[in-house]
């Protein structure tokens, strides 16, 4: 089977460019530049530069059709939600075209990506969420945030919002509050860059998923990791991280969600696991995820069996895997180091890494450990992930 794998500067994509390519698919890639590290594979069958979805969705989706219609039955994976959103919003032209997607419905992928919708959902299932509220102007802000307490989280309800042209733009990272000064800067600055903003309160606790490949609502397979690093201290995609068996209480209540949703594809849903131990739920991702390498390293190709499901139409019983596989992102790693020096961002309540701690952790190897992007028989995906972290952080600069 021809596939296209996009937005091939995320791991993800390199985890599903060696994973398909083994499985015997010719595995394009695709990116809004004319190289990527996915593209830079071994495995990679080719490689194609479409416009950025971000400033010119219009021209995206013209783009992407194109090489679709190269070969009937092409399956298009998209590795982001800048990219998810406009290839389900424009399905219809993709079907036509003759492409194969595994999208839920777009209401539902859309209910997925907003976090309010979510929360609401989560607490409707009997799952511990923070206290939250949905604001869009400063009145909103000082009436709803009464009878909550402090420290709060902002962040914004969607990841990413269409301009007036139909562009994607990035709504950014949380921030926090300890007292209402800050909560009102917090949410000036954030309201600059996004329409509606959430106000949690603030949870203490480590980093944990869930993820599952469902068909029409039906689990097809399944995978749960804690982190170890996130990448940022605060809260993020991880840089290191270890696979676990799926939590009973988190794996009934995330299959309830995703039943509700009538999910199709893949899926993460995330918690923070508190200090008492009760998971809080934090949010769904309706995609491939950041650390999709592990899952893979542990035992259940996410990749393949979804191919697999489109070819098949079904796959049976779900995998076993092994616990305790442990996979890093070097480049992720280093930044996690640089975000732990810089020290905790304005009005971040929680606990933060110690320097010295997070050097000898970082640069004590641990036999065993997989890597995202190194790989000694497909080297090239890695030296291609420090060569872009390089240009992103002079053009951040400079």
């Amino acid at each position: 089977m021809r596939i296209l794998v996009l937005d091939g500067d995320q791991n993800q994509a390199v985890a599903c460019v060696r994973s398909l390519a083994r499985q015997g698919h010719s595995v394009f890639v695709g990116e809004s530049h004319p190289w990527s590290k996915a593209g830079w594979s071994r495995y990679a069958s080719g490689v194609f530069q479409y416009p950025s979805p971000a400033r010119s969705a219009a021209g995206f989706v013209a783009e992407l059709i194109v090489e679709v219609a190269k070969e009937p039955g092409t399956l298009v994976l998209p590795m982001t939600e800048v990219t998810t959103l406009p290839v389900s919003k424009h399905r219809k032209q993709f079907m036509a075209a003759g492409a194969r997607l595994v999208l839920p419905g777009h209401d539902d992928l859309m209910h997925a990506i907003d976090k309010k919708y979510t929360t609401r959902l989560a607490r409707s299932l009997g799952l511990t969420v923070p206290k939250t509220c949905s604001v869009s102007d400063g009145d909103e802000l000082n009436d709803r945030s009464r009878s909550m307490s402090f420290p709060l989280v902002l962040k914004p309800r969607t990841s990413q919002e269409h301009s007036a042209d139909d562009a994607l733009q990035m709504t950014g990272r949380p921030k926090y509050a300890r007292n209402a000064d800050e909560l009102a800067a917090r949410f000036s600055e954030m309201r600059r860059r996004c329409s509606s903003v959430l106000v949690q309160e603030f949870v203490e606790g480590t980093g944990s998923g869930y993820f599952a490949l469902m068909d029409h609502g039906e689990l097809r397979a399944e995978f749960a990791h804690r982190r170890i690093r996130d990448v940022h201290p605060t809260g993020s995609g991880s840089a290191l991280r270890e696979s676990i068996l799926p939590v009973p209480g988190i794996r009934e209540k995330s299959l309830a969600m995703l039943r509700a949703l009538n999910w199709h594809g893949v899926a993460m849903i995330e918690y923070r696991i508190r200090p008492d131990n009760v998971p809080v739920f934090i949010e769904i991702n309706g995609r491939f995820w950041h650390s999709l390498a592990l899952a893979c390293y542990a035992g259940v190709d996410f990749p393949g069996l979804l191919s697999r499901m489109v070819e098949l139409g079904d796959l049976g019983s779900a995998p076993d895997y092994k616990p305790g596989v442990k996979c890093r992102w070097l480049v992720g790693d280093l930044r996690h180091l640089i975000e732990v020096w810089k020290g905790p961002p304005a009005g971040f309540p929680g606990r933060f890494p110690g320097r010295l701690p997070t050097l000898f952790s970082e640069l004590v190897p641990k036999l065993g450990t997989f890597h995202d992007n190194f790989m000694w028989r497909d080297p090239l995906p890695e030296i291609g992930d420090w060569i872009r972290s390089l240009q992103q952080a002079y053009e951040r600069n400079f």
